[in-house]
């Protein structure tokens, strides 16, 4: 791939917008005119399919996990086996596995799947049921596409721009066929070989229960050190019982922030807790740079949308010892271009890379290493 003119290939990329044939665009009419007497299902619990309840009555959400009887958001919850062939399924499935969901419906033989771009492509698509990701991608392409485009060019390799494309084609369409040759890969998440790890002092900012850490130190046996933060007491009890039989870990309760003070933490959504107004608990933060004096070789960060402020307050470690950097972008569109802005403004050395870890719009890391 050429770089010499990398507005004409970043378009090249972007293009081939989801085309939704008659039949399909029937389809999707039929199943959003609720005076239409056919069975409709849909898979994903999110608010999507909260708004496809509100405007056309469900006859289930398909759910092969969930134990039988459950009902969700007044729908009942079904095995796909219990699905008649003849009715209406909706694939709403966009954070994690997608492709994977298109798949299992179409061996399952049902007849008439649709996919959220057949839904909002029709004339009377109600408007809440367009995704917060995609009206996000849509508004920052928009506003800044001439900075998406130096990202592009900014980007190391051939796959970091491939995944760069890819991760925008889909926040802007929802198609999960954009996605197909990706995989759900959480192990491989923040670990990749380009990386060159061994012997690194490791900062696990957003520890959770300590699952990202036992892969570091399983990956990196001969790591020196590991920094843990973790605000949540609950997670932080479940990530020492985890990791009791690895050494040189310490543990800190406490989140990382540009100041230290008090903020308002959600302590019940599992690894997507996260900083929130109206959030139940209050955690103490602070920054890295004035908690951990030593030098350090590895910084993760996974802060469900707060790495700009975290990263603020690691400015000094940053600077000064040019860590290899494993950064969550995909919490917010505008994430993709303004944590690189900010890190190469600290240190402009760094080459960047970027993967992708899920077959849907989560789980974007961007790769920072000299």
């Amino acid at each position: 791939m050429t770089k010499t003119d990398p507005m004409c290939e970043f378009d090249r990329l972007l293009s081939g917008a989801v085309a939704v044939d008659a039949p399909r665009a029937l389809a999707a009419a039929r199943f959003l005119d609720a005076s239409q007497k056919v069975g409709r299902f849909v898979v994903g619990r999110n608010a999507q399919s909260e708004a496809l309840h509100r405007h056309v009555p469900l006859s289930g959400l398909i759910d092969d996990r969930a134990p039988a009887g459950s009902v969700w958001n007044g729908v009942p919850v079904v095995r796909m086996d219990q699905v008649p062939q003849d009715a209406w399924v909706v694939n709403a499935s966009t954070s994690i596995a997608p492709v994977s969901v298109d798949r299992a419906l179409r061996a399952a033989r049902l007849q008439q799947i649709l996919v959220l771009p057949d839904l909002l492509a029709a004339a009377d698509c109600p408007r809440d049921l367009l995704p917060d990701f995609v009206a996000d991608m849509r508004a920052e392409l928009a506003d800044h596409r001439d900075a998406w485009s130096a990202l592009f060019e900014r980007l190391e390799d051939d796959a970091s721009r491939r995944v760069l494309a890819d991760a925008i084609r889909f926040r802007l369409t929802a198609d999960p066929m954009v996605m197909e040759s990706y995989s759900v890969r959480f192990r491989d998440q923040y670990f990749e070989d380009f990386l060159g790890l061994r012997r690194e002092v490791f900062v696990d900012a957003g520890g959770f229960d300590g699952d990202t850490t036992e892969e570091f130190c399983r990956r990196v046996p001969d790591y020196r050190r590991v920094h843990f933060f973790e605000p949540s007491p609950s997670n932080m009890a479940k990530a020492r019982q985890r990791l009791a039989g690895f050494a040189r870990i310490d543990y800190r309760e406490v989140g990382l922030s540009d100041e230290a003070g008090a903020l308002q933490f959600d302590p019940g959504a599992g690894s997507a807790s996260a900083v929130s107004a109206s959030g139940s608990q209050s955690i103490h933060v602070d920054r890295l740079d004035d908690l951990v004096n030593d030098p350090v070789s590895f910084i993760k960060m996974d802060l469900e949308g707060w790495e700009l402020h975290a990263l603020r307050g690691a400015a000094e470690h940053i600077r000064e010892d040019r860590p290899k950097l494993a950064l969550s972008v995909y919490h917010q569109a505008s994430h993709f271009r303004e944590i690189p802005a900010l890190v190469l403004g600290f240190c402009p050395d760094y080459r960047v890379r970027l993967r992708h870890y899920t077959e849907g719009w989560s789980e974007t890391v961007m790769f920072f290493q000299i």
